[in-house]
């Protein structure tokens, strides 16, 4: 089984906002496969399908971003999932807008969704999918720039990103996280 978790925020007010972009890209990846996210455990929403043979449970923490790591630690335990069987999607602001890289492991870097995972999860050693959305110009504080909404041109940019996102998450239950990267990278 493959674990897919899209870190962001639950509620309307965060919406189409740059830290919510693992809950864009895995709606997105909703829709390719033709499923719903319908089912609530564990404080996340939830899916599990097949898809090319591979069960896939694919999860959207609905604790907020700093408290990510209680939902997938819970999904983790019970349905006993190898660390390597994970990936996360989460948002990057050292990564330039609509770009993205897949990381092995690794700090934080200051994001808190990624710091409630490594203290949940008791390693660094998890794989990732991060998307850019770049930093924010002075003097925007951080915190408003990560909660704050793409703008039009974003948006467009960000919406050629969702079928290599796609991609890349098909082909994680295809091949080893090394080939992953050298794929995609």
């Amino acid at each position: 089984m493959k674990l897919i978790v899209g870190l962001g925020n639950p509620g309307k007010q965060y919406e189409n906002t740059r830290h919510n972009i693992g809950f864009m890209i895995l709606d997105e990846l909703a829709k390719a496969w033709n499923i719903n996210f319908d089912k609530n455990k564990f404080n996340a929403d939830y899916a599990i399908t097949y898809y090319n043979g591979i069960k896939y449970l694919l999860i959207k923490p609905t604790t907020y971003m700093n408290l990510s790591g209680e939902a997938l630690r819970k999904f983790y335990d019970y349905f006993e999932i190898n660390i390597e069987d994970i990936l996360v999607i989460y948002d990057d602001l050292d990564t330039k807008t609509a770009n993205f890289k897949l990381k092995a492991k690794g700090s934080s870097g200051g994001h808190n969704g990624l710091k409630s995972i490594i203290s949940h999860l008791g390693t660094e050693k998890f794989n990732r999918l991060k998307i850019g959305i770049d930093r924010p110009t002075p003097p925007m504080k951080v915190v408003d720039y990560v909660l704050g909404r793409f703008s039009k041109d974003e948006i467009i940019d960000i919406e050629k990103i969702y079928s290599k996102s796609i991609n890349c998450i098909e082909d994680f239950s295809k091949m080893s996280f090394v080939e992953l990267m050298n794929k995609y990278n």
